[in-house]
């Protein structure tokens, strides 16, 4: 007996090296994927997010009245409005930051502790984009060190405007609604190039919530903090 199972416990831990090692290598070959995505970015734009290719699936399957909205337009044509308020309320260091605020991220760690559950990320305008273009919207911390990761490859790879860009392009502003145009013309049938102070500040502070604001327009807390968030435009900093 000794000596059968001095024999299968060499095969087990090969078995579970040629695993672990399997594992290695597809991660390692997945972030190689996500680095050469985005280097790429300073020469394409992208076409489409993980958000959104989640939304089609969804569409396609739950909602047929519903399609995805959206269209590129260059970061000059974009109101200078809507690029203060979305800093002034989301990521007021935005340009001085390196993709993330530490003191942010242990605050929210603390809450989440608290709480028992995660309900709060401290994401900055780059993690945000990171979570957008390549993850899910699930809530965990494995996710969140992915997103990191990837916060890392964005400020690494591109400056702090072609990041803005892109952001401003793809984040979500409703039920299907990506990226400054398709909001402006959604909510205020105007070119994002068109958007006024108090259109922008109501644009900036959806975007924690999109879906629900989409819904709840007329919400009495969107007009308050709408008010604060213009009231703070003229000092945020934008990337040029």
């Amino acid at each position: 007996m000794p000596k059968h199972s001095g024999v299968k416990r060499p095969g087990a831990l090969r078995w579970l090296a040629y695993v672990v090692a399997v594992f290695v290598i597809a991660w390692i070959a997945l972030q190689g994927y996500y680095f050469a995505q985005i280097a790429a970015w300073n020469f394409v734009d992208p076409q489409s997010t993980a958000f959104m290719r989640t939304d089609e699936a969804r569409f396609g399957a739950d909602r047929p009245d519903l399609s995805i909205q959206h269209r590129w337009v260059p970061y000059d044509q974009i109101s200078r409005n809507l690029k203060r308020a979305i800093i002034a309320s989301e990521d007021a260091n935005f340009v001085n930051n390196k993709g993330y605020e530490t003191d942010a991220i242990l605050q929210a760690w603390e809450k989440n502790r608290r709480r028992g559950h995660i309900a709060a990320g401290g994401s900055t305008i780059t993690q945000q984009l990171a979570r957008n273009l390549f993850l899910s919207r699930e809530k965990s911390y494995i996710r969140k060190g992915q997103e990191l990761i990837i916060t890392w490859m964005l400020e690494t790879l591109l400056d702090k405007e072609r990041i803005f860009e892109i952001y401003l392009n793809s984040v979500e502003w409703g039920n299907g609604v990506y990226g400054a145009e398709a909001a402006a013309q959604y909510y205020f049938r105007t070119p994002a190039s068109k958007l006024t102070a108090w259109q922008s500040a109501r644009l900036a502070v959806m975007l924690p919530r999109p879906k629900y604001f989409d819904e709840h327009r007329d919400s009495a807390y969107l007009a308050q903090r709408a008010s604060v968030i213009a009231r703070r435009m003229g000092a945020a900093e934008v990337p040029h």
